[in-house]
C-alpha cells in the first residue's frame, strides 16, 4: 500500500463497525493504513493500540481531532449519529459507506447540528477486510486536493477503486459491486446444495463449490482475457459444461435475473437517498 505523496495516513473517527464499517477496519489496520484512530461502536468488544473504542461519544478522547468521520451506519441512522458526533465533525472530512444518502443531504445535515463538512462518498464491498475489495468512490465539489488524495489512499489500501465523475452512478456501483459479493456467495451456496441435494458429503460438496468460486475469481483476476473468453475456454462444443449453460443463459434464466437483480438493488439505493 502506498500513500500519496508526502501525506501522512490520516486519523479516523469510524461511526459503526458493523459488517461494512468492521471490514474496512479490519483491512486498514492490517496495511496500517491509518493513525491512531477512534471507533465509535457501543457493540465492539475492543480494538487494539494505539487505537481507541469508545462506545458512546462521551467516551472519545477531547484532544482528538479525526481527519476523516467515516460514517458506516445504515442510511436510516445518518442524522443521529451525526448529531451524536458533531462536536467532532466542523472542519472534517466526511468519508461515508453508506448506500443513497447524497452528499449535500450529508453536508446539510451536519450544517444543522454546527458542523461544517466536506463529503466523499464511497461504495466498498466486504472483501476490503482481506484487501481484495472494490470501492466506488465520487468526491462532491468542496473536498480539498489532499483529503482526496488521502480518501482514496485508504481505499486502495484495501483493494481496487474506481472513481466516477457523477454522484449518481454510486446507486450502479452499490448495485454491482457493493451488493456483488452476496450474489457470488448465493452462487457458491446453491452449487453447495446442489452436490449435497444428488448425494455428495456435505464436507466435498462445500470444498468444490468454494473452490470453484474461489479459483475461478482468482483465474479472471490474473488473466487479461475477457470474462467471456475465459467461459469459452471450458465449454466444449456438445459438452456437460455447454449442456449447463444452454440452462443458465436462457433468456428468463441467468441474463434476466441479474438483469433484474441490478435494477432492482440500485432503484432500492435511489430510494434510500430520497
Amino acid at each position: 500500500m502506498t500513500h500519496a505523496v508526502n501525506l501522512p495516513p490520516p486519523a479516523l473517527l469510524l461511526v459503526g463497525c458493523g459488517n461494512m464499517g468492521g471490514a474496512l477496519w479490519d483491512g486498514w489496520r492490517e496495511c496500517d493504513a491509518i493513525a491512531p484512530s477512534v471507533v465509535l461502536d457501543r457493540h465492539r468488544a475492543s480494538v487494539p493500540t494505539p487505537h481507541h473504542l469508545a462506545r458512546t461519544p462521551q467516551d472519545i478522547p477531547p484532544d482528538f481531532r479525526p481527519d476523516f468521520v467515516v460514517l458506516a451506519v445504515k442510511p436510516a441512522k445518518a442524522e443521529d449519529a451525526i448529531a451524536l458526533i458533531s462536536s467532532c465533525l466542523d472542519g472534517t472530512t466526511l468519508l461515508s459507506v453508506m448506500a443513497g444518502r447524497s452528499c449535500a443531504s450529508l453536508r446539510e445535515a451536519a450544517a444543522r447540528h454546527g458542523a461544517t463538512v466536506s463529503v466523499v462518498r464511497a461504495m466498498p464491498n466486504t472483501p476490503a477486510s482481506i484487501g481484495q475489495g472494490v470501492t466506488g468512490i465520487f468526491a462532491d465539489h468542496d473536498v480539498s486536493p489532499t483529503r482526496r488524495e488521502q480518501a482514496l489512499s485508504l481505499l486502495r489500501a484495501v483493494g481496487g477503486v474506481a472513481p466516477v465523475t457523477h454522484e449518481r452512478q454510486l446507486d450502479l456501483v452499490t448495485a454491482i459491486s457493493g451488493s456483488g459479493p452476496a450474489y457470488v456467495f448465493l452462487l457458491a451456496e446453491l452449487l453447495e446444495k446442489a452436490g449435497i441435494d444428488r448425494g455428495l458429503p456435505p464436507e466435498t460438496a462445500r470444498l468444490l463449490a468454494r473452490g470453484t468460486v474461489s479459483g475461478a475469481g482468482a483465474l479472471l483476476a490474473a488473466s487479461s482475457a475477457e470474462s467471456h473468453v475465459l467461459r469459452e475456454n471450458v465449454t466444449s462444443p456438445n459438452g456437460t459444461t455447454a449442456r449447463a449453460l444452454s440452462c443458465l443463459m436462457a433468456p428468463n434464466a441467468w441474463p434476466a435475473s441479474i438483469d433484474e437483480a441490478i435494477t432492482a438493488a440500485a432503484e432500492r439505493a435511489a430510494e434510500l437517498a430520497r
